[in-house]
């Protein structure tokens, strides 16, 4: 692959071939371009590349042509500048970055923002550092943020390790370290702790961009405390107040369309409806896993969603290109099909539909009719990097008991209800029945048994509650070790017997998802990278996504992307209610509450 070359560098050869001094490596003929600056789309267009950036974009490039440049007819097709995801987390693809972008160059995705706060709170410092330099080798242009809440909310959870404002100012010297990741606890910036200013402190005295999480409905003193804080961004709005409220304060919306997080349609009617300026609106994904990506789309498929809400196409482009460009200060080299930047364009033969034709990332032909033509060899973790499941004992089906109060015959307990197609989740309660001392489930109301299983440091321990949503009709569980953002171990089942075998399950092999039913295991996605990461191509992955999901169905399960929904229920960073190794934490309070009411 064409390593980035600094402009500076390029510069010079780059007005040799656009003078038609030096001959262009690659030469796109007769294009409609697709001009993000103008809102134009210009017929007739050739572009020059060389050195892997644009030396040449106007209506005839033959001067630019030698006897070895390589001349493609664009025949009349669009030509659009690589897309870009503003906001996103590989580990939510349950692959490596390498993996990741194998998987969505196909789809035209050629620059990607990535935070990868979920390794952080496995391995520190150290699994970011590994993500980072893989980035830099990536076959795409992969950004990193620095993640900045590890732990997501301290005191109530506990982490696989810490990060302070010394680590971030540390990483901030890195070299493709592009700002801080999503700052989640915004009552800690409200309140002006001082590992959150001096966190943001250290990211803003050297000029990058303070990613933002506020994901509070209310949007009283507490929301401008943290704008004023200086985070420049948000993904977690699902209305279109949400939308209107922090572009007004001059944040940029992201619009997030994942595997579960359809938050575009509501929120574009700010630009639809209410007729906002579309220029600080960005469009991303936040989390796909790797069914998406490889059956689905990637950025594309963001793009095509938006502009079946009603956006012209174009404003859409521009949503996915160069506004999260200019954004992150980097429209210098990404963002666009203009001279000096690099040659990520895309050949498209249906503009709305987002038919691509061909990919081009740094000159080079990534893709054709969605076939990854590159060679993209694969990129391999040190061993210090798995291993990292910890349990501490063998589980039995008794470590999932609840046992109630003395003497009671009935409960009413707090209930994690799972919203479908959203992160947030509701507070419910319940009547639940006891036995023998200990509380029962409720299988006719679709209440069965969360835990959350400390699995960092081997302690044991295991917290239990009751969560409501998936619809298991049937004697199952499912345990996972990707459990936003802790990434401790999330067991979800209505049979505990079932809920041990699968949580002693991913500790024999190192982490993943896996899915038992009456007592035989249906389905495993093995993820030994920090329990996290497959070291499997894409589609291999996806098609074991593809079992645990027809496992889940079998099992009574219908929510869409049911999985992703697991994977939350212990990210306390997001209301209403969620389970963490300290308790059941209402996060509308940001504190612990007992099980029972």
């Amino acid at each position: 692959m064409i390593p980035i070359r600094p402009f500076a560098e390029c510069a010079p050869c780059l007005v040799d071939v656009a003078m038609g001094r030096k001959p262009a490596d690659l030469v796109i003929r007769n294009g409609r371009w697709v001009n993000v600056y103008s809102g134009e789309i210009l017929p007739g267009t050739d572009v020059a590349i060389s050195s892997g950036r644009f030396a040449y974009c106007g209506d005839d490039a033959s001067h630019c042509v030698g006897p070895n440049t390589e001349v493609i007819d664009a025949a009349g097709r669009y030509l659009v500048p690589g897309l870009v995801d503003g906001h996103m987390h590989v580990e939510s693809g349950m692959i490596t970055v390498t993996e990741f972008c194998r998987a969505v160059a196909r789809h035209g995705s050629t620059s990607l923002f990535i935070d990868p706060h979920e390794i952080a709170n496995v391995l520190g410092v150290e699994g970011v550092r590994l993500m980072h330099d893989e980035a830099v080798a990536a076959p795409i242009n992969v950004y990193v943020q620095m993640p900045s809440c590890v732990p997501s909310a301290p005191g109530l959870e506990t982490a696989g390790a810490e990060l302070g404002p010394d680590d971030i100012a540390e990483a901030m010297t890195w070299p493709n370290i592009v700002g801080l990741g999503e700052v989640m606890n915004f009552p800690g910036v409200a309140t002006n702790d001082p590992k959150m200013t001096g966190e943001i402190a250290a990211t803003a005295a050297v000029g990058k961009t303070i990613g933002g999480h506020y994901a509070r409905p209310v949007l009283d003193h507490m929301f401008h405390g943290y704008v004023a804080a200086g985070p420049a961004d948000d993904h977690e709005g699902t209305q279109v107040e949400d939308a209107i409220a922090r572009v007004r304060q001059g944040m940029r919306p992201m619009l997030r369309l994942g595997s579960a997080w359809y938050d575009v349609a509501s929120q574009i009617k700010a630009v639809t409806e209410h007729g906002l300026d579309p220029r600080h609106f960005i469009l991303c994904t936040d989390d796909c896993h790797s069914g998406t990506l490889v059956h689905d789309g990637h950025m594309n498929r963001v793009v095509r969603h938006a502009i079946e809400q009603g956006l012209k196409p174009m404003t859409a482009i521009q949503m996915a290109t160069i506004n999260t460009a200019q954004h992150f200060g980097m429209e210098r080299d990404i963002g666009s099909i203009a001279p000096g930047r690099l040659a990520d364009v895309l050949i498209v033969s249906d503009l709305p539909a987002m038919k691509i034709d061909q990919v081009y990332g740094r000159g080079q032909l990534l893709a054709e009719d969605g076939r990854l033509v590159a060679d993209i060899p694969a990129y391999s973790y040190p061993e210090k990097a798995k291993s990292t499941v910890k349990l501490g004992k063998s589980l039995s089906a008794s470590d999932f008991d609840i046992e109630a109060p003395t003497g009671a015959e009935t409960v009413r307990a707090r209930v994690i209800g799972v919203i479908e197609n959203q992160a947030p989740t509701r507070a419910l309660e319940a009547e639940l029945s006891v036995t023998r001392g200990v509380v029962e489930m409720n299988s006719v109301d679709d209440i069965c048994q969360i835990a959350l299983v400390e699995r960092h440091r081997g302690t044991g321990a295991v917290v239990n509650g009751f969560v409501s949503g998936f619809g298991y009709d049937t004697s199952c569980a499912m345990a996972s070790t990707v459990a936003h953002d802790s990434h401790q171990m999330i067991v979800v089942g209505t049979s505990k017997t079932d809920m041990a075998k699968a949580a002693n399950r991913l500790g024999d092999v190192g982490g993943g998802v896996v899915f038992f039913q009456d007592g035989e295991e249906k389905a495993l996605i093995d993820l030994p990278i920090a329990g996290l990461m497959s070291e499997r191509r894409a589609e291999v992955v996806a098609e074991q996504a593809e079992q645990l999901g027809s496992a889940m169905l079998q099992a009574g399960c219908t929510l869409n992307n049911a999985y992703m929904q697991h994977s939350l229920l212990a990210l306390v960073v997001i209301p209403q209610i969620r389970i963490s190794d300290l308790g059941i934490v209402d996060v509308t309070k940001f504190e612990t509450v007992d099980l029972f009411v």
